[in-house]
């Protein structure tokens, strides 16, 4: 299995956004990484929220990260499908963003996590931040 079809890790999520350009992290009030591009939030590990519970027991999610995400057409081909490790809930509804357990990080391969990290980043960099990271990869 190639690394980049190898099952992604939490520690996958960590190490593509620190690898983006212009990244800061800052703590969340529960000593939860956040990170940043241009003090803008894309990709952050959430405390338990009441919005997010497992159905059987009613208990809140302890491990749900959630990815910025460019539109909201991106946002719902990612929830759509029950079986994906994805979702959103309520509290999200406008929000351009997605929330998935780190408890199902691995269903997702290196490289889809990659796209998703990486797509996270380019929704909240500044454009010419963007277009740079494009250009340099040969993609503009």
């Amino acid at each position: 299995m190639s690394r980049r079809s190898r099952r992604a890790r939490v520690e996958d999520v960590h190490e593509l956004a620190l690898a983006m350009p212009h990244v800061t992290v800052v703590q969340g009030s529960a000593d939860n990484p956040v990170y940043q591009v241009g003090h803008k939030s894309f990709v952050f590990f959430r405390t338990p929220r009441p919005d997010a519970l497992d159905p059987e027991t009613g208990e809140r999610y302890p491990d749900v990260i959630v990815f910025w995400v460019p539109s909201e057409s991106d946002k719902q081909a990612l929830v759509q499908d029950p079986a994906s490790p994805f979702f959103t809930t309520p509290h999200f509804d406008g929000h351009l963003s997605v929330l998935v357990r780190a408890g199902r990080i691995g269903e997702l391969t290196l490289s889809e996590l990659t796209e998703v990290v990486q797509d996270a980043w380019l929704s909240q960099a500044s454009a010419t931040r963007a277009a740079n990271w494009l250009k340099a990869r040969g993609e503009q």
